[in-house]
């Protein structure tokens, strides 16, 4: 345990922020499982970019999720 009240409240933050990358990569998660069309393309790469704009998935990893699933698309 943290012996400083700055290292409490950073271990408080680290807590919160976790808790929210996790939700939104449950999110997009979920929306990966679900079927791929014209429609909900649109949907899931706003989520995706939304990740890697907030660097809980990294670009690359955004950019190789969306190619994926283009290719799922073309088939």
């Amino acid at each position: 345990m943290p012996h400083l009240k700055s290292a409490f409240k950073n271990l408080r933050k680290s807590k919160k922020r976790a808790e929210q990358n996790k939700e939104v990569k449950e999110r997009v998660k979920k929306l990966l499982k679900g079927p791929v069309t014209e429609k909900t393309l649109p949907k899931i790469y706003k989520a995706i970019d939304k990740a890697a704009k907030r660097n809980i998935y990294s670009k690359n990893k955004a950019a190789r999720l969306k190619s994926k699933l283009a290719r799922q698309l073309a088939k």
